[in-house]
């Protein structure tokens, strides 16, 4: 056996696991050893918390919990809690929030909040018969669910609505069952599923039952039972607006050739996918940020609304704009199935005090809140396009992570930071500065020498 392959690593302990990897892939392993371990908390229970959402664990993967501030949304003042890598997006979520801040803030408003779950299954009767029968089942089938369901309709969800869907023209014999499901503050993905394999059972005893059905029609076979991360009707609307005049002067332009810019750029956005990716993208910058800082899902958010945003048949801009007597209006409609009960939201301890520090919002205040971020990082980004240029700002970001590559001390940071406050930023600017810092100073220590 090749000796980078192994039998039974998941049974091994952290400290077996990590022996095995370093020994096998790295160069130093007894350095590696210790910098992954590094990383552990030191709190045995909170590390073991972390240790039960992966499998496999070895280490933790760090990220910066940053702080957006001056976010009104609704009236009410939030400092939005973001992970994310990029400092540049925390600076463009500030801005934009900022910028808002007096002239009226976020709205936003709940336009749906309906999560769908699907049942594939096979079945060779007359679909129309079955049709006809929807509304017979849904009395059976909420008649044979409710110890699934009960607690969840306390709380005033449960199952909202289902139909049958009929893909026997593309898969033969194909059907489906979809159910929509409020799962109010809940993620709510255990209990779609649980719903859903329940179901099948329920259907495959309702067809052998209903007298409707011929003897031929009685065969069913379940294919597979599963959420479907596409949401559509779960959506929420943030928007801004205000008079073209109060948007203020820009350094390049004035609000109103600001405002046509920033027009013609959404615009852009909606009839070019190659623009509207990058667009998009901008907008998930600020939404993934604040949906992993309160430990939700990022990927299956990032999944829907990029569906989302192809819903017409090509990929569009999820946030548009208009002008209209006088008035700038930018809004942002977006699904966001999110939770701020079960889940990681529970027990991470960071998503915890994300969720605090947010007023511990039920969900569709989350969602509310989380469109507002995603608005404001897409305006922020759009502005800059149509004014002074995404890579000035952008790159005074990125200065310090170039220093830091490039090994730069205390002093020589200082130096260059001042420097580049007033000139152009790129790595071989920021390198080729750096060599001229470090020959002046090799040739005072030679003079003084």
């Amino acid at each position: 056996m090749d000796p980078k392959t192994i039998s039974g690593f998941s049974k091994l302990n952290k400290k077996g696991k990590i022996k095995w990897v370093v020994e096998n892939f790295f160069k130093d392993p007894e350095v590696v050893m210790r910098e992954l371990m590094s990383y552990w908390y030191d709190n045995e229970e909170k590390q073991k918390v972390l240790d039960g959402f992966s499998e496999n664990t070895i280490s933790n993967f760090h990220m910066p919990f940053g702080i957006a501030p001056n976010f009104l949304i609704n009236g009410k003042a939030f400092a939005i809690p973001m992970v994310i890598e990029e400092s540049s997006v925390v600076a463009a979520a500030s801005s934009g929030a900022k910028y808002w801040l007096n002239r009226g803030g976020f709205k936003a408003e709940i336009l749906g909040t309906t999560k769908i779950g699907q049942l594939h299954f096979k079945w060779n009767g007359d679909f129309s018969k079955l049709l006809k029968s929807t509304e017979k089942f849904e009395i059976y089938l909420n008649e044979h669910i409710d110890f699934i369901t009960n607690n969840m309709k306390v709380r005033g969800g449960g199952i909202t609505n289902l139909y049958f869907k009929d893909f026997n023209h593309e898969i033969p014999s194909l059907r489906q069952l979809i159910i929509e499901v409020e799962t109010c503050d809940s993620m709510g993905a255990n209990f779609i599923n649980s719903v859903l394999e329940k179901s099948s059972d329920i259907l495959e005893q309702f067809i052998l039952d209903e007298t409707l059905f011929a003897e031929d029609e009685k065969d069913y076979e379940k294919v597979m039972a599963i959420l479907s991360n596409y949401t559509p009707n779960c959506l929420v609307r943030a928007s801004v607006s205000c008079k073209i005049e109060d948007l203020g002067n820009f350094e390049s332009c004035t609000a109103h050739e600001m405002a046509e810019k920033f027009y013609t750029a959404v615009k852009i956005a909606k009839i070019d996918p190659y623009r509207a990716t990058t667009h998009n993208k901008g907008i998930f910058n600020g939404i993934d940020a604040v949906v992993l800082a309160t430990g939700n899902d990022f990927r299956a958010i990032e999944a829907c609304g990029h569906t989302f945003a192809a819903r017409d048949g090509q990929y569009k801009s999820l946030s548009d704009c208009s002008i209209d007597n006088g008035i700038f209006r930018f809004w942002l409609d977006i699904p966001l199935a999110l939770g701020t009960v079960g889940g990681l939201t529970n027990i991470h301890p960071m998503a915890k005090r994300s969720l605090e520090l947010l007023g511990n919002p039920s969900s569709q205040q989350l969602m509310q809140i989380i469109a507002a971020t995603g608005l404001a990082q897409n305006f922020a980004a759009v502005r800059s396009l149509v004014t002074t240029g995404i890579q000035k700002g952008h790159m005074k970001m990125h200065l310090l992570n170039i220093l830091n590559h490039l090994n730069a001390n205390e002093s020589e940071i200082k130096i260059a930071t001042d420097h580049f406050s007033e000139n152009h930023i790129s790595y071989s600017d920021v390198r080729n500065y750096l060599e001229s810092i470090r020959v002046r100073s090799a040739v005072k220590i030679a003079a003084s020498e």
